[in-house]
């Protein structure tokens, strides 16, 4: 591929490409010095031998903002400030990307999490990367990769959750998902289930048989009615959850993400090296 064939190929992804560095380092200018650097790389880099443009500059940008994160010595995001000063700099999609995702709450909460947290969120979540993309990226096993994300969703999603939905109210919530779980009621299942709720599954859950997702309140509260009997309450790193434990040790743990005392996500998590990482704590 000759230089300017491959300029207008980078061009052409430049727009993408900002936004992925945007989401990650919620800061207009580094964004920007990342995909730069993005295309000193591929300048560097006999093209003709990358299967896929696309996705190698995204891994390359990805990996380049992991650095940065890494190397802040004090993490600083850019203020509301900043970025507005820098708003008449870059194009319409960056200024879209700005209108969804720069407030402070929301860098609070970006602020909170390790940077391999934060691009496996944003990465996932955001750009619908698959795991096994991301894994080698951050350095962990795609289950291991899917937990960081998961992690991550739950602080983002917390931020979220007004004042009425304590700890407290949260086992509360779990504890009443378990009673009827143990019960077969579906109603009660479904009234503590968001509408759109969702429950997932890792590798090893669904080697075990369980669906890798499952949509909706019924389709959840299905999933879960008569069953759960061997499980236990717990914490799980630190938010109330459920563990089912053979011979003392953590089996699956139901990852629990409740907003506004209603379920709305629950994450089922039987890979060993994943459970050794949790912060497991039955209750």
């Amino acid at each position: 591929m000759d230089e300017n064939a491959l300029a207008d190929r980078f061009e052409a992804q430049r727009g993408r490409l900002r936004a992925v560095a945007f989401r990650i380092l919620a800061s207009p200018s580094e964004a920007e010095d990342a995909v730069q650097e993005a295309w000193l790389r591929l300048s560097r880099t006999d093209a003709d031998t990358i299967d896929n443009l696309d996705g190698w500059l995204t891994t390359v940008v990805a990996r380049i903002c992991l650095n940065m994160l890494q190397s802040r010595k004090t993490r600083r995001e850019a203020s509301l400030d900043e970025v507005a000063e820098q708003a008449d700099e870059i194009d319409p999609e960056q200024e879209a990307v700005l209108a969804e995702s720069v407030g402070t709450a929301l860098l609070v909460v970006l602020d909170t999490l390790s940077p391999a947290e934060r691009l496996a969120f944003v990465l996932h979540d955001l750009f619908v990367m698959p795991f096994d993309e991301i894994a080698p990226i951050v350095g962990r096993a795609p289950a291991a990769a899917r937990q960081l994300a998961s992690r991550a969703r739950r602080r983002v999603a917390g931020a979220a959750v007004d004042a009425g939905s304590d700890t407290t109210r949260q086992r509360e919530v779990v504890g009443a998902f378990l009673a009827a779980s143990r019960r077969g009621d579906f109603a009660a299942l479904v009234a503590l289930l968001d509408p759109d709720a969702v429950a997932r599954s890792d590798d090893a859950t669904v080697r075990s048989g369980a669906p890798a997702q499952v949509h909706g309140a019924d389709s959840v509260a299905a999933m879960f009615a008569g069953r759960a009997r061997a499980a236990r309450p717990a914490l799980v790193d630190g938010r109330p959850g459920l563990a089912w434990l053979v011979e003392g040790a953590p089996r699956v743990v139901f990852d629990f993400t409740i907003l506004d005392g209603t379920v709305v996500a629950i994450d089922l998590i039987a890979d060993p090296t994943v459970l050794a990482e949790l912060d497991l704590t039955l209750i």
